[in-house]
């Protein structure tokens, strides 16, 4: 089946601003585009037969699939989000026209950008595709040209360019490695054959270059930084994309890494690796979203909790750490990419970002307000909502290898973030609103995507459909080496 339309129509949609004028119409089109992506590519899921190689330009089997789907739900939705968000930003003057179209550009060529790296067969090609998602993102993260805008997304680009250095390092050292084995070359099928034979030495050195260069484009602590400005300062949309799928793409980068590694020494080393850094990573998001006073900083050290999470599953490792690291990355991206759009509609309501300002949003904006509450149950792990069961599956995993002290410390920092997150939040959604501030009418766009993106995380945390399972399992399966 012929699927380079998950391509294709970014390009088209990154195009389509040289020629309509009219913001409005521009986000009708692009919400469409992404629409057709997002249900073209749940058609083939269904049906196809994976592994499926195009032209030897593009590989997808079930573990690049599922990455592909999670991307292709968080870019419909901040697509359809940004409709009427762009469309405020303009009558208000704090955009022009041209400026709205420019967005529309840059926000396709950064889709597809990160719809690429899951589709390369290659893992060079992964590394171009991965720093393409940095170039074109780091106009988005400075769009609003103000003064903190800019600097963070210099930050961006500067912490991001040296990771991916560190990246490429470990990308010539696997080949080096592969190429001693008489196998010169960076398909990923080819290094995972080669993998057995490899110098063992080399590879955890590579490793290591890999691990620190594209967790610095996960947000991995402690090389997480950028993260906090870049997702604080982006425009709304782009900060549940951001966090909801871009985090998601070196993740996967890792993975593919971690697979030839693993068939060279075993998977203790990886392992080890990836319980440290989570446990890093939680430790640190806790310190932060407990003190912390800004909406969005606190959504993006959350970002930075649930990466750790991720990574936790894997290290943990097992069919259960490794499909409740999946299914994870999937309810994060959901349910993050809905706080991020519902503290949009709040900043751009209240005109003000800090936390200790913001009262009763219950009251001034009831849709949005009750959506947001949700979304608080949500990624803090309450039940019903399906970041609880993912959660659930990684901490059994972990208990189930006896690692007690890794999965304790685990319970430790998420209790403390469930109760950081409660609090700060708690805050700003009751109370009394401000005398003055009436209660909003809220656009059908915003509605829609807060119900999409509800019901996905309930309907996950309820039941789990029979395709997403078959996708999951297939990836734990290549992850696993099987």
């Amino acid at each position: 089946m012929n699927i380079f339309y998950i391509l294709i129509v970014p390009v088209i949609l990154a195009i389509l601003p040289a020629i309509v004028k009219r913001p409005r119409a521009l986000g009708i089109i692009n919400a469409t585009g992404h629409l057709l992506v997002l249900s073209g590519f749940t058609v083939f899921i269904l049906k196809a037969d994976l592994p499926v190689s195009l032209f030897k330009l593009f590989y997808i089997d079930a573990l690049s699939a599922f990455f592909i789907f999670t991307i292709a739900i968080v870019t419909f939705a901040t697509a359809l989000f940004s409709i009427d968000y762009i469309e405020r930003d303009v009558a208000s003057s704090l955009i022009s026209r041209n400026k709205a179209r420019a967005y529309y550009t840059l926000f396709n060529l950064f889709s597809l950008s990160m719809f690429l790296v899951p589709m390369a067969p290659n893992l060079a090609m992964v590394w171009i595709a991965i720093e393409m998602t940095t170039l074109t993102s780091a106009f988005l993260v400075g769009f609003y040209n103000t003064k903190t805008s800019i600097e963070a997304a210099w930050k961006y680009i500067m912490i991001c360019s040296v990771g991916i250095i560190f990246a490429l390092f470990g990308t010539i050292i696997f080949y080096y490695a592969a190429s001693l084995v008489g196998v010169k070359s960076l398909n990923w099928l080819d290094l995972v054959s080669a993998g057995p034979g490899m110098d063992k030495n080399l590879i955890k050195i590579a490793f290591l270059f890999i691990l620190v260069g594209y967790g610095t484009k996960a947000g991995l602590a402690p090389m997480h930084t950028w993260l906090p400005d870049a997702h604080s300062q982006a425009i709304s949309p782009v900060s549940a994309l951001l966090s909801g799928v871009l985090l998601k793409t070196a993740v996967y980068a890792i993975l593919r890494f971690t697979i030839i590694t693993n068939k060279c020494i075993g998977v203790d080393f990886s392992s080890k690796l990836f319980i440290i850094f989570a446990l890093v990573s939680l430790a640190v998001s806790a310190g932060f979203i407990i003190i912390q006073k800004h909406m969005k900083r606190l959504l993006a050290y959350s970002s930075i909790e649930h990466v750790g999470i991720i990574f936790l599953g894997f290290g943990f490792g097992g069919a259960i750490g490794a499909y409740g690291a999946l299914f994870h990355t999937l309810n994060h991206a959901v349910t993050k990419s809905l706080m991020f759009l519902g503290a949009a509609n709040i900043i751009k309501k209240y005109k003000k970002d800090n936390m200790n300002m913001i009262k009763g949003v219950v009251s001034s904006m009831p849709f949005t307000g009750a959506m947001f509450t949700l979304g608080m149950f949500a990624i803090i792990g309450m039940p019903p909502f399906s970041i609880f069961f993912s959660e659930l599956l990684i901490l059994m995993a972990g208990f189930g290898r006896g690692l007690y002290l890794a999965s304790g410390l685990y319970l430790f920092f998420i209790a403390l973030i469930f109760g950081g997150m409660l609090f700060h939040f708690s805050k700003v959604l009751f109370g009394e609103k401000p005398d003055d501030m009436e209660v909003s009418k809220e656009s059908a766009s915003a509605k829609i995507v807060f119900i999409f993106l509800f019901v996905i995380a309930i309907i996950l945390g309820l039941a789990m459909p029979a395709f997403l399972n078959k996708i999951i399992v297939s990836g734990v399966a290549i992850l696993e080496g099987v």
